[in-house]
């Protein structure tokens, strides 16, 4: 790492810095000033280690550390150092932050919060439960994309299968579908709570937060007087304009 000259900045070179000593911090272009011991208030955290005894961090034209990472956010996290005072908003980003800096103390703080703790102990422990539900969720945006050129809307057939029971019927409801022709991203089964309307406001949930506009409708197969109803199909429909 290439300090600038202490006696022509007036700054103190990494190697005579001391633990109380302050320090400039260029995160991602936002500015920050704190002291070593903050930096290192937690040894096994990535903060510490870059601000060890040899920084591992370059500087910027004007001496300032620099870390080179969105630093919307960093505010929130040096504030944790400081005080241990926990943000009231933007949670889910400064926990991201907090995993990305390792600061295990500000993680679990975060994690007992009732923003995250929702979703990393109920709703991300169930569709753990979920087979496949996360390649599903890339399946389902693959092929809107596909069927994206010159269309308004892509739309995709979810088949929900919600027990064991419900899948002893998979290839009688599959080819209950019309004429044969289309086929079904396949859900389930699962054994937890939650219900297929779960199930389904998460795929919207996941998908949406990916940017896209979606909605999703109960579809029922085409069937003659005689054929049995199955009600595991749903539509997914993308709408791109």
């Amino acid at each position: 790492m290439s300090l600038p000259d202490y006696k022509s900045t007036g700054r103190q070179p990494s190697s005579v810095l001391s633990h109380s000593s302050v320090v400039q911090l260029n995160v991602g272009g936002h500015l920050f000033s704190t002291t070593l011991s903050t930096l290192r208030r937690h040894p096994e955290s990535k903060v510490a280690e870059l601000f060890g005894s040899q920084p591992k961090v370059s500087t910027d034209a004007q001496g300032r550390f620099f870390i080179d990472r969105d630093g919307s956010h960093f505010g929130a996290v040096l504030e944790f150092l400081r005080s241990e005072k926990l943000p009231t908003e933007n949670i889910r980003e400064v926990y991201t932050e907090a995993v990305h800096y390792n600061i295990k103390p500000l993680i679990k703080r975060l994690e007992e919060t009732p923003e995250l703790f929702g979703e990393l102990v109920g709703r991300q422990q169930f569709l753990s439960r979920v087979p496949h539900y996360k390649e599903n969720i890339e399946v389902l945006i693959r092929i809107a994309r596909a069927e994206a050129v010159a269309a308004r809307r892509s739309t995709i057939l979810i088949c929900v299968m919600r027990t064991e029971d419900d899948l002893g019927f998979y290839d009688n409801a599959v080819n209950s579908l019309e004429a044969g022709k289309e086929s079904a991203v396949t859900f389930g089964p699962w054994k937890a709570d939650p219900s297929v309307r779960d199930l389904l406001d998460c795929v919207k949930m996941d998908i949406e937060s990916r940017g896209y506009n979606v909605s999703i409708e109960a579809h029922v197969p085409e069937r003659s007087f005689l054929s049995k109803s199955y009600d595991f199909f749903y539509k997914l429909t993308f709408t791109w304009w």
